[in-house]
């Protein structure tokens, strides 16, 4: 049955803050304002210390900052923040002193998204926190504050907390460039939160082309999407069996971004599971409950494609999301069925939970035999088992160039998105073995491996990285950046690496 479109319409959402810079004293924006300062840890010294724009605050608001520092003991770790009322300012109606720790890009991050928190309700932050660092601090700054005020809510009465409107940065006219590379890169983060974040009964995979045709429009990309008759007339056999129960049918998205002078092609590819029941292998009712988000690594891709062109990539990129409800149902694929994929490689389905990867090894073959890509990248929530390696901190990355995965990993580390790369290995192979199919989808553990394994037989000679984000897709609480639910982990990665100077260095 068709929901009613009455009863699934998601209501109007917070907006992410403006930002916006200014050479004035802080004090002097109009008010109401709150005033961010940033407290640099002792080091050495008997205390902490204020860092720039504190002079001018104290002597105009007739505050002594050090005092306000001691009496509330901090210490001036990252994330810190000491809130200090002024009743009686007609303009600044609080200052916030900001610990930023070592000043790094992960510490000023960090901070960004402690102010961001600190700050939900009101209309204007005036900061110079930022201001102890150069444009990659300040980056990670305005991101950290950006994705620490994200909400996402489907109440009658409204969100609980909107983001502060609007953030004044202390800084001159030529920092606005990394101002709006890191707006950017964060409006892209909060886009693919925000579609993880959807609940199923609105989200379908045609809900989700639509959304990756507003994009594309918005962004000045081409955009093609499949519905199920192309589907089954050009043979995405993996899309279509896992995507059959439902009685919303499965796609393919398709997005291509094209600079006027491309130096190289990638092929970012995102698993599109819109929910994961576990199919006929149904999962435990406990582990449904987050399954609105295992489509978050094509929300990851539809993010990435939108933000290219104002990142200035100079490689052509296309975005490929497979997107599929594994439903349960009286036409639900097997256990014991065997898939065609594209291009004619089969699979013995033993596990129907195990579907992340026979949807992607459909839009990896057709990625390797239509597009002829010089990097093929794919993003999934795709096993438990990286979880349990890795923890919730970190990513899994498996990649059979070392070229490819050294770009990864650096970018994972400069973005705040870290990325451990796993090991490709081919002992394992003899696991996917099938009797009656080219492989098995659910071979066994080490479960990370043998997934990877399984897709790696469908990219061909293409140099390919894998990204396991099942271990990050959703936040268990608030944690700097991370808000609780879908983290849209892997946006910032990618667009760090494709906004590079040459993202396909050594690989062409």
């Amino acid at each position: 049955m068709t929901p009613d479109p009455a009863q699934t319409t998601l209501p109007p959402q917070v907006s992410p803050p403006t930002f916006s810079l200014t050479t004035e004293p802080l004090t002097a924006a109009a008010g109401p304002v709150l005033v961010a300062l940033p407290v640099l840890p002792a080091d050495g010294a008997e205390a902490p210390a204020v860092g720039p724009g504190a002079a001018d605050v104290a002597d105009q608001l007739g505050l002594d900052l050090l005092a306000v520092l001691e009496a509330h003991r901090a210490t001036g770790r990252a994330g810190e923040v000491t809130t200090h009322p002024v009743p009686d300012h007609d303009r600044v109606t609080a200052v916030l002193l900001v610990g930023v720790g070592d000043t790094g890009d992960d510490a000023l991050r960090r901070a960004g998204a402690a102010l961001g928190r600190a700050t939900k309700d009101r209309d204007l932050v005036a900061s110079s926190v930022a201001s102890v660092a150069g444009d990659s601090g300040l980056h990670a700054f305005v991101i950290g504050l950006t994705l620490g005020s994200f909400e996402f809510h489907w109440r009658s009465s409204g969100p609980v907390a909107q983001p502060v409107r609007r953030v004044l940065l202390a800084g001159a006219p030529d920092r606005q460039p990394t101002v709006d590379a890191a707006v950017a890169v964060a409006a892209a983060g909060w886009r693919a939160r925000a579609l993880a974040a959807t609940p199923s009964n609105l989200k379908s995979p045609a809900w989700l082309a639509d959304r990756a045709v507003e994009v594309a429009q918005a962004s000045g990309l081409a955009c093609t999407v499949w519905d199920e008759k192309r589907l089954t007339k050009e043979g995405f056999g993996g899309i279509l069996a896992v995507g059959r129960a439902s009685a919303t049918p499965p796609r393919l998205i398709r997005l291509d971004y094209r600079p006027r002078r491309a130096r190289g092609h990638v092929v970012l590819v995102g698993k599109g599971i819109t929910f994961d029941t576990g199919g006929l292998s149904i999962k435990p009712g406990e582990a449904m409950v987050n399954m609105k988000r295992d489509m978050t690594g094509g929300a990851v891709v539809i993010a990435t494609m939108g933000a290219l062109a104002e990142l200035g990539c100079p490689v052509r990129v296309t975005g490929l999301v497979a997107a599929a409800e594994n439903a349960i149902g009286g036409d639900a694929y097997r256990p014991g069925d065997v898939v065609r994929h594209f291009g004619g490689r089969t699979t013995e389905v033993t596990n129907t939970d195990a579907e992340g990867r026979v949807v992607l090894a459909d839009a990896l073959a057709y990625a390797v035999q239509e597009l002829s890509p010089d990097a093929l990248v794919d993003v999934a929530t795709l096993t438990g088992a990286m979880k349990v390696a890795l923890g919730l901190r970190t990513g899994g990355l498996f990649a059979d160039h070392d070229v490819l995965a050294t770009a990864l990993e650096e970018a994972g580390r400069a973005s705040g998105e870290r990325l451990w790369r796993m090991p490709l290995n081919a002992d394992y192979e003899e696991k996917l073995a099938s009797k009656v199919a080219d492989a098995d989808n659910a071979p066994g553990g080490p479960g990370a491996i043998t997934a990877a394994l399984f897709l790696q037989h469908f990219t061909g000679d293409v140099p390919w990285a894998h990204l396991d984000i099942a271990s990050v897709g959703d936040a268990p609480e608030d944690r700097d950046e991370w808000t609780a639910g879908p983290t849209g982990f892997g946006v910032r990665a990618l667009l760090h690496w494709l906004s590079g100077a040459d993202p396909l260095a050594g690989l062409r």
